[in-house]
């Protein structure tokens, strides 16, 4: 079991205080600082050659900018404002699309700027410790012929296999544009979510067994728990529909049709994804309605128990308080088996009702 977990309002409310009163457009960080050094790796390729390199200068990587193949610059931490602000003017960002990736509470969106989209999504990953789902903002700029994607944490991301396949020349990736990248990154995200949602549906499984074996109070913290992590689990997911889908219809020049083609497959895997989201919780939702209608069951049974020796003392009861009144002229109090009699009445009486509630069933 979980045990007490605390609620984590960080998850559900951004903080942006620090950025009261400054005008639009100010790179400022808001989020946590997951990592101490800024990282940018850099991959460079067409179907013929590969370049791949990484560093912490900015500078490095502003030659490839005009070169005709396609360009991949992944950075791994955006608290520094002077390097994102230093690469997002070379390659022509807007100051509003910097100060958004340096906010790292935005909601998933896509952003057209004619020369470049500004793609936004929800890294997530889940937590074996406190049984509950990670989330980084990850932002992703299209190019023509390049690709900047910008994440909040080094230790780990789920682009693994797109860098396999890039240095390893496997599939078409490398005989595709910048588009294809794009849309790799984002499957690679999206595919992810399949791997949190079998985490959840493990949970949702063992919580499931135990309320209807033996629900505890431990039990309601859990259900509780895994119902706040759906909400930010759909807080993080729901809007990627409206996303992919605005790039599945390919407004922008920069998407090709055959690129549309695998995009609609994203899409397709994105409704998946909430459709699993809405069923869990509706899930957990019942689990909740069961474990109170539990607890009330529980209750009813032991209030018929104690109804029942109430039912069956009352006249036993009335029958003691009579005899023990001690009257001069009672005749039962001088008759020679009048005590024996009494305990007679009353085991008479007891059992009788005794059977009257087993006929009745309610024994």
């Amino acid at each position: 079991m979980l045990g007490f977990i605390p609620i984590d309002l960080g998850k559900f409310i951004p903080r942006r205080s620090r950025k009261s009163g400054l005008p639009p457009g100010t790179p400022v960080h808001i989020g946590e600082k997951k990592t101490e050094k800024v990282r940018i790796t850099l991959v460079d390729y067409d179907e013929a050659q590969l370049q791949r390199k990484e560093t912490e200068d900015v500078a490095a990587c502003l030659p490839f900018r005009d070169l005709p193949t396609v360009t991949w610059i992944n950075v791994d931490g955006v608290h520094e404002a002077e390097k994102v602000r230093t690469l997002g003017d070379y390659f022509g960002m807007h100051q509003l699309v910097l100060e958004d990736i340096m906010s790292t509470d935005q909601r998933p969106k896509v952003e057209d700027y004619d020369s470049y989209l500004y793609i936004v999504l929800k890294m997530l990953d889940w937590d074996d410790e406190m049984h509950s789902v990670v989330g980084e903002q990850v932002s992703i700029i299209l190019g023509r012929n390049f690709v900047l994607s910008f994440q909040e944490n080094r230790d780990g991301d789920v682009f693994g296999p797109i860098r396999d396949r890039i240095l390893n020349s496997k599939g078409r990736i490398r005989k595709m544009g910048a588009d294809y990248l794009a849309y790799a990154l984002v499957d690679a995200i999206v595919d992810h979510y399949f791997v949190i949602l079998e985490r959840f549906g493990e949970r949702i499984e063992d919580i499931e067994e135990e309320v209807f074996a033996n629900p505890t109070t431990e039990t309601l913290r859990t259900i509780q728990h895994l119902k706040r992590e759906m909400i930010f689990l759909r807080k993080s997911i729901w809007p990627l529909r409206e996303v992919v889908s605005r790039l599945e219809r390919r407004d922008s020049e920069l998407i090709q049709q055959e690129t549309g083609v695998y995009l609609r497959d994203v899409y397709d895997h994105t409704i998946q994804v909430i459709e699993v989201i809405e069923t869990f919780r509706d899930m957990l939702s019942g689990m909740l309605d069961i474990y109170l209608s539990s607890l009330s069951n529980r209750m009813n049974e032991v209030m018929k128990v104690l109804t029942i020796f109430a039912a069956i003392f009352i006249p036993l009861t009335f029958m003691a308080g009579i005899y023990g009144m001690n009257f001069e002229h009672m005749p039962e109090l001088r008759a020679r088996w009048g005590y024996p009699i009494f305990w007679v009445a009353i085991l008479v009486v007891g059992m009788s009702m005794l059977v009257y509630f087993r006929r009745k069933r309610w024994l």
